[in-house]
């Protein structure tokens, strides 16, 4: 974790795109698959790349449900 955070002192978001429903909503209201999104986030954080795709294949299956409204 740095000790600045350069990003909010310049002003800019350069990751901000990596996750779809965590960014700053309209309203403040949460996105529909938020918790979905959170729970993959979660489940492959310190994993590695490899390891979490193994891992964590149903929290993203449940993100891209969501997403795609496949099931519904």
């Amino acid at each position: 974790m740095p000790f600045w955070g350069l990003q909010k002192q310049l002003g800019i978001d350069v990751d901000s795109f990596l996750l779809r429903q965590s960014m700053p909503q309209p309203y403040s209201q949460a996105a529909a698959c938020h918790a979905f999104e959170r729970e993959w986030v979660e489940c492959g954080h310190g994993l590695g790349q490899i390891r979490a795709r193994r891992e964590c294949q149903l929290e993203y299956e449940d993100f891209m449900e969501c997403m795609n409204r496949t099931k519904m």
